[in-house]
């Protein structure tokens, strides 16, 4: 029987650093055969390790329509064992990747609709793989928004990638800081993202919205979309909740009878009010 907490071997094909205290990492596969038959869904969720230190729990960051690699994104602001030793691997080191665990966004119910996107911080991760899956096929959906927001433009992730969704004639792109994390040239909008999402006012007919980020900001995100006109069967939003090992075998991830892990991550925000008030 094979083991399941056995990892793929990756190579970091590239570094990228988003902001002073977030990185981007593309992983490819070392076994060739792993990286032709290797499939995932927008939404998933990976384990990736560094071995002697342990493994830490990311959304796969890239988009299900670019097969061969995976991107992740991750925060070593608080100083974790595991991410602050992942912060210091380079160009040509490897990690362990195990995965795809999870559901995944339902790509299938957003074919033929309006779709809105909004990230906060390193929230966007998971927004960012489930957009450019969306963006590599334009022409099943309708109109598409993208709200990227963060504390400070420093903070803001994916910068050069906003810059190429901006320029293109087929989405709307917006950009927002919170008051005070703007600079001088910040060519974006200022304002906490619920505020600027009333100001955008997408319609809510024909739409599905998918929204990530810190869990205030997914509260008042919420509240402000049902504010629009969006009922909760038409939001859906990803969780991360203490996810250890990534198969509901350990039930750290558990609300009470949910394995966040294996019912999730994605949830409806109808299915987040089934849910006990421990979110």
């Amino acid at each position: 029987m094979a083991n399941i907490y056995l990892p793929y071997l990756m190579t970091i094909a590239e570094v990228r650093d988003e902001t002073p205290d977030v990185k981007s990492f593309r992983l490819e596969f070392q076994d060739e055969a792993a990286r032709e038959s290797f499939r995932f869904k927008a939404g998933q969720f990976a384990l990736y390790s560094v071995f002697g230190q342990g493994e830490c729990v990311f959304c796969i960051a890239s988009p299900d329509t670019r097969p061969g690699y995976v991107e992740c994104s991750f925060s070593y602001r608080w100083g974790g064992k595991v991410t602050t030793a992942l912060s210091k691997l380079g160009v040509g080191d490897t990690v362990g990747f195990r995965g795809p665990y999870g559901n995944w966004f339902p790509i299938d119910r957003m074919k033929g609709k309006n779709l809105v996107f909004i990230g906060g911080g390193i929230g966007m991760a998971p927004i960012r793989s489930i957009f450019e899956t969306c963006l590599d096929q334009r022409a099943e959906f309708g109109d598409i928004l993208l709200l990227n927001g963060a504390r400070s433009v420093a903070d803001m992730v994916y910068k050069p990638q906003m810059e190429e969704w901006i320029a293109r004639p087929d989405i709307t792109c917006v950009k927002t800081v919170d008051p005070g994390g703007e600079t001088p040239d910040w060519d974006g909008k200022v304002g906490l993202i619920p505020k600027v999402l009333e100001e955008v006012a997408p319609s809510s007919k024909d739409a599905l919205a998918l929204v990530c980020g810190p869990p205030i900001l997914i509260k008042f995100a919420l509240q402000s979309l049902e504010k629009l006109g969006f009922t909760k069967e038409q939001v859906y939003t990803t969780l991360e909740n203490r996810m250890k090992c990534g198969i509901g075998q350990c039930g750290r991830c558990n609300i009470g009878g949910c394995y966040v892990c294996k019912d999730g991550p994605v949830f409806s925000a109808a299915e987040l009010d089934k849910l006990p008030p421990e979110f």
